[in-house]
């Protein structure tokens, strides 16, 4: 018998992301995110733990203005999907710049200060899911 192997969630890959309804808010930021090149993508689904949104998505980008170009193409491509005004926070120093899309909160981190904040934890803490 052989011993078993690690499953790709225990051996340190980031989870796969949540299924998106096509054609959704979600479906757009991830995909919008993807498109730039956004470092871990994470999204957590926030129903039934807050009010706030449905999903957060956090994201890293490799440098100020990659964060920056990042929320400010997603802003557009929101707003020209129909999905209604964006509203941006943190864009001056985009050390951390938060989207409020409703529906979808995103969190765009420089690497340094995603891992100093850690939202991911915060979010996950208490979750039955895999831990």
């Amino acid at each position: 018998m052989t011993p078993a192997q690690p499953s790709p969630a225990t051996a340190g890959a980031p989870a796969p992301l949540p299924p998106s309804e096509p054609g959704s808010l979600h479906e757009l930021v991830l995909k919008s995110l993807d498109d730039d090149q956004a470092q871990e993508l994470v999204s957590i689904p926030l129903e039934g733990k807050s009010s706030v949104a449905d999903h957060m998505v956090i994201a890293s980008g490799r440098s100020t203005r990659q964060v920056a170009s990042m929320a400010q193409k997603l802003a557009e491509r929101i707003k020209q999907g129909g999905f209604g005004h964006v509203r941006i926070e943190g864009l001056p120093a985009a050390d951390w710049v938060l989207v409020d899309a409703g529906d979808v909160v995103v969190h765009l981190f420089r690497p340094e200060v995603r891992t100093f904040y850690n939202l991911e934890r915060m979010w996950a803490f208490g979750d039955s899911g895999n831990a």
